[in-house]
């Protein structure tokens, strides 16, 4: 029906979409931060708590299609990255465990922990699992150190394809400057998204005026960082690939060529830094502009995609390692041709699901949120 490399292309883009939708939807971890910060009193953090507790689902369901999606195309990263880097996997997936619990528990009759430490758990989860999942996904353009050797599958006693060249298993990840710039800006990015939909969605007029005066503070440090990270990584050396040898090999400003030779991507990039740009600065600028989170969150989307798609199309290794023949393409990791055209056809769905997600979400968010509402509301957290 399809041939390969259009399959191996198409679910690369898809990873790249729900890495970007998984992006915007970190806006829930930023707002846990920001709990003890922007409420003073303790009926404001419940007010907090429960409008962010309406989307926290969005962001775990995302992250788990997300990892489900690449281990489904593209098993040798799965197996590589979350086989060998485990402790970093593992720290983020704890974060986001004690994000459900702490939820589910921080109400409960019989909490004898009190909800303070839920409260808590809540921001390192927002904290931590920010910024180990932007120094994750920095490592497809700084690289990782793993070895592959698929001749190991023949092997009785040890058949392993993937190896990790150090103790650390993903660790030595923040011993990287340029993986802290991309952790960071994820951080703030996070924080300044959930400032912008707390402008949007909450009927409170002191923390929709401290979210706006807090904006500026969050952004700043997000765009230094955020350029820091595409500047320094336009201007570096990546990971290039042969087409006709599949030989890996360093090439000076190899993702600024990407960026020229994908003018289709360019355009993506450029549009959602717009976007972003557009809905922090009418936040700021005007006081009766509250649909930032709409224009910042598509822009979000668009942005995370466009990089992610640098790292992967054009003849580049989306997730490179230092012992270069061993980085990983979408050709050399991808599921079978059967498996990839099966999985398109099911991808038909996709936007359907999208559409129900969004009609639901404007369903629950027809008016926006006040006390009186959680206080009458019998699911609230």
């Amino acid at each position: 029906m399809f041939t390969y490399s259009f399959l191996q292309h198409y679910w690369w883009f898809i990873i790249s979409l729900l890495g970007g939708i998984l992006s915007f939807l970190l806006f829930v971890q930023g707002g846990q931060t920001l709990l003890f910060s922007l409420a003073k009193k303790e009926d404001d953090r419940r007010l907090l708590v429960n409008v962010l507790g309406r989307k926290w689902e969005f962001t775990f369901t995302t992250l788990v299609t997300f990892g489900g999606a690449f281990f489904a195309s593209f098993p040798l990263f799965y197996s590589t990255s979350f086989g060998g880097a485990y402790w970093v996997w593992m720290a983020i997936l704890f974060c986001f465990i004690i994000q459900a619990v702490s939820y589910e528990f921080q109400s409960k009759p019989g909490n004898v922990y009190g909800k303070k430490t839920y409260q808590i758990f809540l921001f390192i989860n927002g904290f931590l699992g920010t910024i180990l999942l932007g120094a994750a996904i920095a490592t497809f353009f700084t690289g990782s150190d793993f070895h592959i050797n698929k001749g190991n599958i023949t092997e009785q006693l040890a058949p392993t394809i993937s190896r990790w060249g150090n103790e650390w298993h993903g660790l030595e990840a923040l011993l990287n400057l340029r993986n802290w710039l991309l952790g960071l800006a994820v951080f703030f990015l996070s924080r300044s998204l959930a400032l912008l939909f707390f402008v949007n969605r909450l009927k409170h007029q002191v923390l929709e005026a401290e979210s706006r005066r807090q904006l500026l503070f969050n952004a700043i440090p997000f765009l230094v960082f955020f350029l820091g990270f595409v500047i320094w990584t336009l201007l570096a050396e990546g990971f290039a690939v042969r087409p006709d040898t599949a030989e890996v090999y360093m090439e000076k400003y190899k993702y600024f060529f990407n960026l020229i030779e994908m003018p289709v991507v360019l355009v993506i990039f450029l549009v959602g830094v717009v976007g972003v740009l557009w809905g922090i600065g009418g936040t700021l600028l005007s006081d009766k502009f509250k649909s930032g989170i709409w224009f910042a969150g598509i822009g979000t989307i668009l942005t995370v995609c466009s990089l992610l798609l640098l790292a992967g199309y054009n003849n580049t290794a989306y997730y490179p390692s230092i012992n270069l023949q061993s980085s990983l393409t979408i050709f050399n990791s991808s599921s079978s041709e059967f498996t990839l055209n099966a999985m398109t056809i099911v991808s038909v769905f996709i936007p359907f699901v999208l559409a129900y997600i969004f009609y639901a979400w404007r369903s629950m968010e027809k008016n926006r949120t006040d006390l009186d509402d959680i206080n009458h509301d019998s699911h609230a957290y």
